[in-house]
């Protein structure tokens, strides 16, 4: 399951002992579990907050508390604590945080949604904006939906046809091209504003 270090079930166990609160522990969850911006989040874990279906790692003088569907990403997961003139510093180590890189065999619909969200959705997030996965067809087209700051982008089709259909076409073979299924004159907050005959 988790294991962590001695220095860093110290440093927890000082954090619990602060808090003088009977029962309390850590509690570890998987955000964003199984795509390329997986992260661990801490908390302390009051008991009250418990629903029985957490797995309790026990520790010198305290447990650490692992959300249910965590447990998957968490496996193997380790916990260190280096201390340093500054404080110290948490390092979380999970390998299968960020889920993998799908292979030849996975599906077309696997195979795109992890390029959006390893690839695109990053690159688009510089300007605010993001892309969803509605749909590939039978022949290979790509249907999205833009949002944040693309959603009514005067940009958004030199973003489509420059950016990420080159990239998706690139990256996943069967993809024969791209569609906007998206409704850019409900867009709010574009990052470039569009021409009025646009």
């Amino acid at each position: 399951m988790i294991s962590l270090s001695a220095s860093a079930q110290e440093h927890f166990r000082k954090l619990v002992e602060q808090q003088a609160l009977p029962g309390l522990g850590i509690r570890v969850v998987a955000v964003d579990a199984g795509t390329p911006k997986g992260d661990c989040q801490l908390e302390f874990s009051e008991p009250g907050d418990r629903d029985g279906s957490e797995w309790e790692v026990e520790c010198d003088g305290f447990s650490l508390f692992v959300d249910a569907h965590s447990v998957p990403f968490l496996d193997g997961a380790t916990i260190d604590f280096a201390r340093s003139a500054t404080g110290g510093e948490l390092t979380i180590r999970a390998p299968a945080l960020r889920g993998s890189v799908p292979g030849e065999d996975a599906s077309v619909v696997e195979r795109v949604r992890y390029v959006i969200e390893s690839e695109i959705n990053p690159q688009l997030a510089s300007h605010g904006g993001r892309v969803g996965l509605r749909e590939v067809t039978a022949d290979g087209i790509v249907v999205l939906q833009f949002g944040g700051g693309c959603h009514g982008c005067g940009m958004v089709d030199k973003t489509l046809r420059g950016g990420v259909e080159q990239t998706l076409k690139a990256r996943v073979p069967e993809v024969t091209g791209v569609a906007d299924a998206t409704d850019h004159a409900s867009g709010s907050t574009p990052y470039y504003k569009r021409q009025a005959n646009a």
